[in-house]
């Protein structure tokens, strides 16, 4: 039985270093196809939709851990029916997630990839406008996270924001069904479940919020279970 009263330890076999490219491809396109079907990439652009920009700017926008870009296709989409002007960045540490994005991603000249170390990267570059992540941050332990949040923050002009899973158990079950039934990767019928047991209760995240960021912070409860953080500067 899985306990869902604290956050799992287990990796992730997406973490491991050595993944067969064919094998990490099908699961990069079945998170796409789980994420636009769920719901996902609908809690990003409606955290980027939040920020009220300014049509007459273009904004850089860094997605931290892009995978295989579809978030920041949905954003880019997005942004064009808005008619708002965006330069999408997309860092990864897999140089096989950025050869997949870059190909996903030929029809959007708005939107570019770097592989490097997220850490590194924001510190060699001066701040974006917007930083988030998604389904990034359960990938990391709750002392690391600390250090993410305080970094995003330093490295953001306007803000961040962080879509992730809600451990729960109708989470939990939900998901494991549907990728036992739907799924070919089993990277992604491993992982999926794991995903959900490496998510965070609202409890988790309040703890995990520096004192810094929490009272500009808003925590919200998404379909389909996802907790969306939006973090804004008060003075900007």
């Amino acid at each position: 039985m899985p306990n869902f009263s604290e956050r799992s330890n287990e990796l992730e076999l997406l973490d491991s270093e050595h993944i067969p490219v064919s094998d990490l491809y099908l699961n990069l396109r079945e998170l796409n196809t789980i994420n636009t079907y769920l719901g996902g990439h609908a809690v990003t652009c409606k955290a980027l939709n939040s920020f009220e920009l300014n049509k007459e700017i273009t904004y850089t926008i860094l997605d931290i851990g892009c995978g295989g870009g579809d978030n920041l296709i949905s954003l880019a989409k997005w942004a064009r029916k808005k008619g708002i002007s965006l330069q999408l960045i997309g860092v990864d540490l897999k140089q096989d997630c950025i050869s997949f994005a870059q190909k996903q991603c030929a029809n959007y000249p708005e939107i570019s990839f770097v592989c490097s170390d997220y850490q590194s990267f924001l510190r060699k570059h001066a701040p974006f406008d917007i930083i988030f992540n998604a389904l990034f941050c359960h990938h990391f332990k709750d002392a690391q996270l600390q250090e993410l949040f305080q970094l995003m923050k330093e490295k953001s002009k306007l803000g961040f924001f962080v879509n992730d899973l809600h451990r729960h158990p109708l989470a939990y079950y939900s998901i494991k069904w549907i990728t036992y039934i739907f799924s070919r990767s089993y990277l992604v019928k491993n992982d999926a479940c794991l995903s959900v047991l490496r998510g965070f209760s609202l409890e988790n995240l309040t703890q995990l919020l520096p004192v810094s960021l929490y009272s500009n912070s808003r925590i919200s409860w998404q379909w389909a279970f996802r907790w969306l953080i939006i973090y804004t500067h008060a003075s900007k």
